[in-house]
C-alpha cells in the first residue's frame, strides 16, 4: 500500500468514526487538497484490496475489519515509540481518569476501579468493563445501546449474547498483550455483533490478570480510544 492510500484510508476511518455515516470523495479530496478523481481512483484500490467498502445506499465508502486491523497494527507500532507515549501521559482524557480515580476511589481498590471504568465511559462513550475479582463490571450499557449501529434488533441481541459469554471468555483465554484489540468478526465471541473489544491488562490485588477496557461498535476513534484504555491500566497497576 502506497503512503497516500495509507493515509486515505486512516482519513476514511477518522471521519466515518466522526460522522457515523460513508465516506466521500469530495470530503477527501478536500482534505488532501486533490481532484475528486483522483481520491475516488485510490478509494477503487483500498476497495480492491479489501479495506474499505461501499453501502448499496451510499456513494461513500466505510472502513471493513481488515481496514481497521491495518490502522489499529500501525498504531500499535507508534505506540512503541516512547515519545509517543509521553504524549498520551499528558492528554486531557488520561487526566480525567487520574482526577477520578483519586477523587473517588481512594479508599479501596475495588472503587478505584470502578472510577477508572466511568471515566472511560464518560470519555469513549462506550460500554466500559473490568474484572474486579470474580466479578466482572459493566457500566454504560446504555451508551453502547445508543450508537446508530445498534437500532436494529438482531443487532442488539448479538451484542447481548456477547455480553452473556464474555466474563466466561475472559477467564478461559486470558488474553496475554499489555492491550488488546478485538475488531468486529475477530471477537471469539460475537463474530456477527459488529463490536469491538478494546482492553488492557494490569496487575492488582486480585489477579495478575486483572482487565479493564471498553465495547463499543466498530466505528471507533481507535487511537484515543486505545491511548485511555492503556493509560487507565497503566494508571491502576501503578496505584494498585
Amino acid at each position: 500500500m502506497t503512503e497516500r492510500q495509507i493515509q486515505i484510508l486512516a482519513a476514511i476511518i477518522e471521519q466515518h468514526a466522526e460522522i457515523a455515516a460513508p465516506v466521500g470523495s469530495v470530503m477527501l479530496a478536500k482534505l488532501f487538497g486533490v481532484s475528486s478523481a483522483t481520491i475516488r481512483s485510490e478509494m477503487a484500490r483500498l476497495e480492491e484490496m479489501g479495506y474499505i467498502t461501499q453501502p448499496h445506499t451510499s456513494a461513500g465508502r466505510i472502513p471493513t475489519d481488515t481496514g481497521y486491523r491495518f490502522y489499529v497494527n500501525r498504531l500499535n507500532e507508534s505506540y512503541d515509540n516512547v515519545e509517543s507515549m509521553a504524549l498520551s501521559m499528558i492528554d486531557r482524557g488520561a487526566r480525567a481518569i487520574e482526577a477520578r480515580v483519586n477523587t473517588h476511589g481512594g479508599d479501596s481498590a475495588d472503587r478505584a476501579i470502578r472510577s477508572a471504568v466511568d471515566s472511560l465511559v464518560d470519555l469513549t462513550h462506550n460500554l466500559g468493563i473490568a474484572t474486579i475479582g470474580d466479578e466482572l463490571y459493566m457500566s454504560g450499557i446504555g451508551n453502547l445501546f445508543s450508537q446508530p449501529e445498534f437500532s436494529q434488533t438482531d443487532h442488539v441481541q448479538a451484542v447481548a449474547r456477547l455480553l452473556d459469554n464474555l466474563d466466561p471468555w475472559l477467564r478461559e483465554a486470558l488474553p496475554n498483550e499489555p492491550l488488546n484489540v478485538y475488531i468486529g468478526s475477530e471477537n471469539p465471541i460475537g463474530k456477527t455483533s459488529g463490536v469491538s473489544l478494546i482492553i488492557s491488562r494490569y496487575r492488582s490485588p486480585y489477579s495478575d490478570r486483572s482487565y479493564i477496557g471498553v465495547l463499543g461498535p466498530t466505528r471507533q476513534s481507535y487511537d484515543r480510544v486505545m491511548r485511555l484504555v492503556r493509560h487507565a491500566g497503566a494508571m491502576l497497576e501503578e496505584i494498585l
